[in-house]
């Protein structure tokens, strides 16, 4: 209906950068940013146009990993994102905007704090409430001297109106001025309260002073006794032209464990009642139950809400009985915007009737409507009060509520992609430069895997397709030519360089930000669609990746792949067998040199690179168990030695090791792998 977030500036995702969930570790991050400077070090590319592209991407992943991999700077982009890293002084400051964009957002920016001082400084509060009655309908009452219509007749039968706003006068003190408005059935009154709190140690004290039907003097406050003790009182005196009434209350609370607490009330003077209430306040749930006895009426009192938070939809019920009758209540109450709710309760009770109330609440304004519908029990009355708060709801939220939204939204969408057009493209040429420097690595994972019959990517498109069964990079125009799909994208490349071990891993992060894609369609649902080989056979596959992270491996033998993963259980693999399935993606919108060489070209020299490694994985085991079995009959000092000489060797065979870098395919990575296996 409203409240849609405005979408703005668009994000960099340094997790989805390094392809890494927001939990990684620092380890996970440092080996993920190796693996990434390995394939985009421009000192591998040479000169000209790729070098160009290189040092573009190296750069992006050098600056995900100069963000995640320092503490206090990751904990500010987990928080705030790229915004809190570029905080300048006053604000947020985009770089990549103009200083005319920039005084626009300032002005912007001031306004909006302005209005917040403001409402934090009021901090008002309203209530308006319409009682209507609409007994007409179903119990009407005939006349024969008076012609009551064709037409039942519906007729506001009350109104009442109440409002408040406070004024900080010092960091402990507030004043507030309150008044209320009432009618029913033609006679109206109405009254006004001006009150001052000051705030003491352990608690608070009030004064109040107003008129209504005469005037009013009153004094509250409430006292800390313990951590889980508290005591609130007050005393009024009412001025009446004879009389002065006066009126006394107090309550004792007590919290019994985490989530429940207990009261005990008095009150004493226009009415006097005592009561009991227990309280029990979760996530998931809210309950109480009230016992009264007073003068004129005493009664039990019980309530449940249900909370579900996934659906922003509270559910609630309610039981009332006591010298006054009986009344059962059942509503439900939905959040429709962000700052907005509806909710729909049907009271039926004896001797009250059927009666439905309409709940509007907008930020801190409330308008009640309480529709009478009968004075006494009718099923037909109790029918209509349920079913039509339903049909109005689903009949608004089709025709009025999702269309209002989607243009909201749209609106918005067209905004940013006009602000962020230029980097869009940018994104666009990081992404197809990505592509072209990843050919080399896209060439030796497709053969590793090709040899041990792994996970072979044949196809694999993202973007927005209705039908993932028939989707093409190409699609037909009016005339029918044949025209590049502007929804639509290849990540054939970087998908198969993302495999390792045969397993493909996909974060939860948004899959635009992974190198090598780009977003063909901001702001539309996206589909990532994966034709694939395993064990020579050729499969459809795809996987459900909207929030959750998705394994896609070839280790498990499955005919058909698809992962939605419980967050709590399966975070890290699951596969559900499936023979065609659809990659659903929500975007939420929202380092050191590392030198390597080229990997060998020719098999003879991948031959010799596995043997030369076996060969050195057996002398690391053999020269470990020899180690082994001589240690156990060495004494403190003759272990001490021994590793001063260890060190000794393992320097002198580093620096015999680092002689091979020039005439081998060995990088320090290679080096330190080989240093722990003689180790």
């Amino acid at each position: 209906m409203d409240d849609n977030e405005e979408l703005d500036y668009v994000e960099e995702d340094y997790y989805a950068t390094l392809n890494l969930p927001r939990t990684a570790t620092q380890d996970e991050i440092s080996k993920a940013y190796r693996n990434l400077s390995r394939i985009f070090h421009p000192d591998k590319h040479g000169n000209g146009e790729n070098k160009q592209k290189a040092e573009l991407m190296f750069n992006r992943t050098k600056k995900a990993y100069e963000v995640l991999s320092d503490p206090h700077q990751r904990a500010i982009y987990d928080s705030l994102g790229v915004k809190g890293l570029e905080t300048e002084g006053w604000e947020i400051v985009h770089r990549t905007k103009t200083p005319n964009e920039i005084r626009e957002e300032y002005e912007r920016l001031a306004q909006e704090r302005e209005e917040r001082r403001l409402q934090q400084k009021t901090n008002p509060r309203g209530n308006i409430s319409v009682h209507i009655n609409a007994t007409d309908f179903f119990s009407r009452y005939d006349d024969e001297y008076y012609d009551t219509g064709l037409l039942p007749s519906i007729e506001v039968s009350g109104m009442s109106m109440s409002q408040s706003i406070e004024a900080p006068l010092s960091r402990t003190e507030i004043a507030t001025l309150s008044g209320s408005l009432h009618l029913q059935n033609g006679v109206g009154s109405g009254n006004f309260l001006l009150s001052g709190k000051r705030l003491i140690n352990k608690g608070w004290f009030e004064v109040d002073c107003g008129a209504g039907s005469g005037p009013v003097l009153g004094a509250k406050g409430s006292r800390n006794l313990t951590n889980r003790i508290f005591l609130t009182g007050g005393t009024t005196f009412h001025f009446r032209p004879n009389a002065i009434i006066p009126g006394l209350s107090g309550t004792a609370a007590i919290q019994l464990d985490k989530n429940t607490l207990g009261y005990l009330t008095y009150n004493a003077g226009l009415q006097n009642s005592m009561s009991t209430v227990v309280e029990r306040n979760t996530e998931r749930y809210h309950c109480n139950v009230t016992v009264t006895l007073g003068i004129p009426h005493c009664y039990i009192a019980a309530t449940y809400t249900r909370k579900l938070l996934e659906q922003s939809l509270r559910l609630r019920v309610a039981l009332k009985g006591g010298t006054f009758g009986f009344l059962s209540e059942c509503g439900a109450e939905k959040k429709v915007s962000k700052y907005s709710s509806v909710a729909a309760t049907v009271c039926v009770g004896v001797p009250s009737g059927v009666t439905l109330k309409i709940k509007i609440v907008r930020s801190t304004q409330t308008y009640l409507f309480p529709i009478h519908l009968s004075e006494e029990i009718i099923p037909a009355a109790v029918f209509y009060a349920t079913v039509t708060p339903l049909l109005t709801y689903f009949v608004l939220k089709k025709m009025l509520f999702d269309p209002m939204n989607e243009a909201t939204k749209q609106k918005n969408i067209e905004k940013v992609k006009e602000t962020n057009s230029a980097r869009m493209a940018e994104k666009r040429r990081e992404a197809e430069s990505a592509i072209a420097l990843m050919g080399a690595l896209f060439e030796r994972v497709r053969k590793d895997e090709l040899k041990c019959e792994g996970l072979i990517i044949v196809s694999a498109l993202y973007g927005k397709f209705p039908d993932a069964g028939n989707v093409s990079l190409e699609e037909a125009d009016d005339m029918g030519f044949l025209q590049q799909n502007p929804l639509v994208i290849d990540v054939k490349i970087p998908l198969q360089c993302l495999v390792k071990d045969s397993r493909l891993i996909l974060y939860s992060s948004s899959k635009s930000e992974l190198p090598g894609f780009y977003d063909p369609c901001f702001g539309e649902e996206k589909q990532l669609k994966i034709d694939y080989e395993f064990r020579n056979t050729t499969y459809s596959a795809v996987m459900v990746i909207s929030f959750f992270v998705v394994l896609l491996t070839a280790y498990l033998g499955f005919t058909g792949c698809s992962a939605s993963l419980d967050q709590d259980e399966r975070s890290k693999k699951n596969v559900i067998k499936n023979s065609s399935q659809s990659i659903h993606d929500k975007d939420n919108s929202h380092p050191k040199y590392d030198y390597s060489v080229d990997e060998p070209d020719s098999e003879q020299e991948e031959e010799n690179e596995r043997n030369r490694r076996l060969h050195i994985e057996s002398l690391g085991q053999l020269k470990s168990a020899k180690l082994k079995s001589i240690e156990k009959s060495l004494t403190e000092e003759q272990r001490q030695a021994e590793k001063e000489i260890e060190r000794a060797q393992l320097a002198a065979i580093f620096e015999l090791l680092k002689k091979q870098t020039d005439s081998s395919n060995l990088n320090e990575d290679d080096l330190k792998e080989q240093l722990s296996l003689y180790r």
